[in-house]
């Protein structure tokens, strides 16, 4: 259920999701309240200054950014990311995939020959600033073939064929 608030009710969106989902929310259901013309306005700002004013505003995401993540919840579904030199990609799999079958996902050579994971949050990884440097700090696991890919891990995948 999306909730179209006007900008006066910016503020109190967090309130609004709350008495909405309790007045109709049912199992299957979630709730998201946004104002589309802020929304509007804020998408023609640089991130920066929408990030400034949402924080003014006492909102902490976007309201496209919650229609997203609640529209993944409602599906099954969770984000896990590889870093490969600079490029980083993110890839969606159904909650509860082993490591070996989101390995499969990147590359089907990666799912048959797969030896092991080495996963970190990408909050985690931020703060390190790169996997090299959180396998120094042994913030890095490694987990095996049945490890349950969390929303957020960030995978470095070893393989052999």
């Amino acid at each position: 259920l999306i909730v179209n608030v006007g900008e006066d009710d910016a503020s109190k969106i967090p309130d609004i999701e709350s008495e909405f989902a309790a007045r109709y929310g049912a199992e299957g259901t979630r709730v998201v309240a946004l104002c589309g013309q802020l929304e509007m306005e804020l998408a023609e700002l640089s991130d920066e200054e929408a990030l400034e004013f949402r924080r003014d505003m006492g909102l902490t995401d976007s309201g496209v950014q919650r229609v997203l993540q609640r529209t993944f919840d409602l599906m099954g579904l969770i984000t896990f990311y590889t870093v490969v030199g600079d490029e980083c990609r993110a890839w969606t799999v159904p909650r509860g995939t082993s490591a070996q079958h989101a390995a499969g996902k990147v590359h089907s050579d990666m799912e048959r020959g797969f030896i092991r994971a080495e996963a970190i949050g990408w909050v985690e990884i931020l703060a390190c600033g790169s996997l090299a440097e959180a396998r120094k700090k042994g913030i890095l696991r490694t987990e095996g073939k049945g490890y349950a890919v969390q929303d957020g891990d960030v995978l470095h995948i070893l393989f052999s064929i």
